[in-house]
């Protein structure tokens, strides 16, 4: 059976930049271990599969594998698979006015708003499904940390932040680092040391930060115990992020932007917009933002 897809780059409106995303449309049919092993072969950080949706008042249902596991939820497929399904089913409709594609994840529906203003690439919002939190998973060493990244204790740290696990449908161990080169010199490799230092999760991975104003950040995700040695934007991860924001910068009430850029030492530049809506001092809503651009389309004769 031949089953159409796509590729895509997310979190970017320049071709060849951004975090890369398949989506195989048509994918009924196909069972759990078809979808992993597809995952293997494309060896991107995600792979979506588009399905018929459970309520048929939603744009699709899809499924969300890494080359290694399955995800509830994640970022730039959302917003990748959001674009690209406006673009092809109602391209006339996508414009600066919005149009609402609503995909249900295993995390439960998200609506993304997709816009394209004449000239510029679409770009995919949606309100993150689940708050930030802070698990309860044991603590991280930062020195165990920093052994495992080939950096310097000192490295990690700065104005008060320090490692801990974070999560918003996913879970990440945040590492702040202290400085751009540090970030930069930084180093994935599925070792023990890794392991040791990120392990005990069902999704062990380290999402590196570094302050460049007072609205901006430099970030990378490491996750080669799971296939990703690095990955060039983490929506999930970004999403997770605004809880450590709301914690340590204690922003007040009204609406924050803040950007994030990833993929710069990839060479795979990325942009994700976070934005935070604070009432009553309680972090009421995130939405995550990006741009996104088809690259190619083809079958897959399975």
């Amino acid at each position: 059976m031949k089953r159409r897809f796509h590729t895509l780059d997310v979190f970017t409106d320049t071709p060849l930049a951004g975090n890369p995303l398949a989506v195989v449309h048509d994918s009924a049919g196909l069972d759990t271990a078809a979808m992993q092993a597809i995952a293997q072969e494309f060896n991107l950080s995600e792979t979506v599969f588009v399905l018929p949706p459970d309520d048929p008042v939603n744009t699709a249902r899809i499924r969300i594998f890494t080359p290694a596991n399955e995800l509830p939820f994640a970022g730039h497929p959302t917003v990748g698979t959001g674009v690209l399904l406006a673009l092809l089913r109602a391209p006339d409709k996508v414009s600066a006015a919005g149009l609402v594609v609503a995909l249900e994840e295993i995390i439960g529906t998200i609506k993304v708003d997709v816009t394209r203003q004449q000239g510029k690439a679409a770009r995919g919002l949606f309100s993150i499904p689940k708050l930030p939190e802070f698990p309860a998973l044991p603590p991280r060493d930062p020195a165990q940390i920093a052994a495992a990244l080939g950096l310097a204790p000192d490295d990690i740290g700065f104005e008060g932040h320090a490692p801990c696990n974070i999560a918003a449908g996913a879970p990440y161990t945040a590492v702040p680092v202290a400085t751009l080169d540090a970030l930069a010199l930084a180093q994935s490799l599925p070792t023990p040391a890794f392991e040791a230092a990120f392990g005990g999760t069902s999704h062990p991975c380290a999402y590196l930060y570094a302050r460049t104003g007072p609205n901006t950040w430099q970030t990378r995700m490491f996750a080669p115990l799971i296939g990703i040695m690095e990955d060039p934007a983490t929506g999930s991860a970004a999403a997770a992020f605004a809880g450590l924001i709301m914690a340590h910068d204690q922003p007040g009430n009204g609406v924050h932007q803040h950007i994030l850029a990833q993929g710069l030492e990839m060479g795979r530049p990325s942009q994700i917009v976070l934005t935070l809506h604070v009432h009553g001092g309680v972090l009421e809503e995130v939405t995550i933002g990006g741009a996104a651009v088809i690259i190619s389309e083809g079958t897959l004769d399975l």
